[in-house]
């Protein structure tokens, strides 16, 4: 019996735990949190990156993890981009907003999207590409977020 009761003590505590180091938040308020998301961007100098899918989703986790220990990537997302990851789920597919996001989610999860700082979508990104083996690769990440960055796309960079 004090088995069974380490053993329910233990998942408790689990649970707990993992709720606390969850990505998406199922009953967000989407529009509210993408409108506060492109007020930050605007008064930093940044875009909006959307990572779109689930705390059931392994890849999602994986992603996010990976761009947190490479400092280069921490760095270059941090400096480029307001992250804000937007729940799919059985639960909540928030299918109004990906609707207005030209449908991300038929490249699967996660999918990036990108928008400008007044709400423009940029860029859909299927994170398939940027996969290698059980992860991602550091380069084919480091150029996307390069690629869409607001440096990238400011038109004083490309006067002759």
């Amino acid at each position: 019996m004090r088995y069974l009761f380490i053993l329910a003590l233990f998942v408790s505590l689990q649970s707990f735990a993992s709720d606390s180091t969850k990505l998406y938040n199922l009953s967000a308020n989407v529009k509210k949190d993408i409108a506060t998301a492109l007020s930050k961007a605007k008064k930093e100098g940044k875009h909006v990156l959307i990572q779109v899918g689930g705390n059931w989703c392994i890849w999602c986790y994986r992603f996010h993890d990976f761009v947190e220990k490479d400092t280069a990537l921490n760095r270059i997302e941090n400096e480029s981009y307001v992250v804000y990851h937007l729940n799919y789920s059985k639960e909540n597919k928030n299918l109004e907003a990906l609707k207005s996001f030209g449908f991300p989610q038929r490249f699967g999860f996660p999918v990036f999207v990108i928008l400008d700082a007044n709400g423009n979508r940029l860029h859909t990104q299927d994170s398939s590409l940027l996969e290698e083996g059980k992860g991602y690769n550091a380069q084919k990440v480091k150029s996307f977020f390069e690629a869409w960055s607001p440096a990238a796309l400011n038109e004083k960079n490309y006067k002759e």
